[in-house]
């Protein structure tokens, strides 16, 4: 099992679940995180700490957003690894409550 990280992170790109991260499993693309699923040990700390609500259990996934599973999988692959928090892009507020962002991912 492990946790990934969803569309509503896409644009918003925020950093406090990596701050509580006790191993190296995310990983930062140019607009978004994700969670590489071999890595992921399954803690929870994250999940309560992304202010979008980005973060779920493989088995939680909300409807929709199952392809997160694997984008997080092969994304991780290519991304480099974060390990402390950075600051979000300068308009991440004004995409925290955007639905359907998935046109937005830059890879």
């Amino acid at each position: 099992m492990t946790f990934v990280v969803t569309e509503s992170c896409i644009k918003c790109k925020y950093t406090d679940c990596v701050e509580v991260c006790p191993v190296d499993c995310f990983h930062v693309g140019p607009n978004m995180l994700v969670i590489d699923p071999e890595e992921c040990i399954d803690c929870t700390l994250c999940e309560p700490e992304c202010p979008v609500d980005a973060i779920y259990d493989e088995d939680e996934l909300p409807e929709g957003q199952e392809k997160f599973l694997e984008l997080n999988a092969e994304l991780s692959k290519d991304w480099p690894v974060l390990t402390q928090a950075i600051d979000p892009p300068a308009d991440a507020d004004d995409w925290k409550d955007v639905k359907e962002k998935l046109e937005h991912l830059e890879r």
